[in-house]
């Protein structure tokens, strides 16, 4: 079956010679580099500031069962949120390495205060009850999540927990550790700075991109080229220019939106991917043959990531007790799910990655584009994994499904490399894929591997007279036989 013909604006990737190449990976490099250091000497994520049962005013007569009167740290929407994370002591006489569990319930009431001394204003009308599992080894206890307020109304909080269940336990409670956890408003500025920042490269880089292809028609440009240009935009959206509303509306809204952009990024670098490599192969490209597939895989993946951020943040307003992990009888199954659809996009990508370098390598050009996408894509996963790693450990595939302030950061490291690392790819793209100086004039460059076939050199690929017309709105030049244009 013959491939139809489809003449491309030629790519400042051809024009690059190895000691250029060089530079622009060095140059990824030592962007990356300098981000990861700005996060090594940046303020922690969070703040901790720890209280203990036996040290509250009101102290307790049991520690079985409460009440545990704890007032929060005072709050600002720079802190954006606030858990409450509690680790039971206990004076069990088991060995040390003996682990048991007994499940018990949790009543939390919640009090905000506008200002100090003032008074107290109850969240909801009632206490929220709900079942969790102590799980112990020896005499300390898992940390347990008691609450999470996604966004800040009131400048102080009282919180009151009370336990029920554990009053014939045949174990004794020697202390209960509590943990008020918030973001670090040294941090958020600092997250404010690094996203403004980024807004503004990709702004400009955008801009650059679409100017840099304004005499082109759009039907001439390359498949890397199209990408681009919606890539760019969804990365100006990853970055988020209206997270200062979180700061200036006390609202979840703009915490969604933010979910929703990032989601809506990744899934479209991961869509990129799939129709890059299949689409070097193939010029007819169909929506229902070629996108269709690959947009039911993503889709999947991107509507299984939002769901569960809606759902957990629709939740949470509802209830500031409410775990997804915990509370939700379906999540094993969504869980399952999440990981068969990213292994099914992980063996298509692998098929078409194999299939294209079967067919194209041998090809001018094309072995080019292969190794250079390759290549920076590698590079990226292999960071995105170290840091995972890094960051959760290998249980990163058990216990921390989805990101938790549970995880302990130690720095702003983690957070500056991950948005650092997408940002420098996508302007390394957008610069590799921008048009050469000499595109206007070598107009007849084909974007089909067909030709490559019919062709032994470089020069013969330019030299390929199937399409004579310019691909400039302002150029009306004509080459007037081969033997000229070379």
């Amino acid at each position: 079956m013959g491939r139809e013909m489809e003449a491309s604006v030629q790519m400042r990737l051809y024009a690059l010679s190895k000691r250029q190449f060089v530079l622009v990976f060095t140059a990824f490099f030592l962007s990356f580099i300098v981000t990861v250091f700005i996060g090594l000497a940046g303020p922690p994520i969070t703040d901790k500031v720890k209280k203990t049962a036996a040290t509250l005013e009101a102290r307790p007569t049991d520690f079985k069962t409460g009440p545990f009167v704890l007032r929060s740290p005072p709050m600002s929407t720079f802190h954006q949120q606030l858990w409450l994370i509690g680790q039971v002591v206990t004076n069990s006489s088991t060995e040390a390495g003996i682990q048991f569990t007994q499940p018990f319930q949790v009543s939390v009431q919640i009090q905000g205060l506008k200002e100090h001394n003032t008074n107290n204003v109850l969240l909801s009308s009632s206490a929220h009850n709900r079942t969790r599992e102590l799980r112990c080894k020896g005499k300390t206890c898992d940390e347990m999540i008691f609450l999470h307020l996604g966004y800040l109304d009131y400048t102080d909080y009282v919180v009151t927990i009370r336990f029920y269940g554990l009053e014939e336990a045949i174990f004794s409670i020697q202390d209960v550790n509590f943990s008020f956890k918030s973001y670090n408003p040294a941090f958020t500025q600092l997250e404010i700075w690094f996203r403004f920042a980024f807004v503004v490269l990709t702004f400009v880089s955008t801009c650059a991109f679409a100017h840099s292809l304004r005499r082109f028609y759009m039907r001439d440009w390359s498949i890397e080229q199209k990408w681009m240009s919606v890539l760019l935009p969804l990365l100006l959206l990853y970055n988020d220019p209206i997270f200062p509303l979180t700061f200036l509306v006390n609202s979840w809204v703009p915490g969604m939106f933010d979910a929703v952009f990032q989601a809506a990024f990744l899934c479209g670098m991961l869509l990129f991917w799939l129709c890059l490599y299949h689409g070097m192969r193939q010029n007819e490209r169909r929506f229902s043959t070629f996108y269709l597939p690959k947009v039911l895989v993503v889709g999947c993946i991107f509507i299984a990531s939002v769901t569960l951020a809606s759902w957990q943040a629709y939740n949470e307003l509802q209830d500031p007790t409410y775990n997804y992990r915990l509370d939700t009888g379906n999540f094993m199954g969504f869980k399952v799910f999440f990981f068969t659809i990213g292994s099914v996009y992980l063996l298509y990508l692998l098929y078409l990655l194999i299939r294209a370098y079967a067919e194209l390598r041998s090809m001018p050009y094309f072995d080019l584009r292969l190794k250079f996408m390759t290549a920076l894509m590698l590079i990226v996963l292999a960071i995105s994994v170290t840091i995972t790693v890094l960051r959760f450990g290998i249980s990163a595939l058990q216990d921390n499904f989805i990101a938790e302030l549970s995880t302990h950061y130690q720095n702003s490291a983690e957070f500056v490399a991950f948005y650092g690392l997408l940002n420098f790819y996508l302007y390394t793209m957008a610069y590799v894929y921008s048009p050469s100086k000499n595109a206007v004039f070598e107009s007849h460059l084909k974007d089909n591997p067909a030709i490559s076939m019919l062709n032994d050199s470089e020069d013969e690929v330019y030299g390929s007279d199937y399409e004579e017309t310019s691909l400039t709105t302002r150029s009306s030049r004509r080459y007037e036989s081969d033997e000229d244009y070379r």
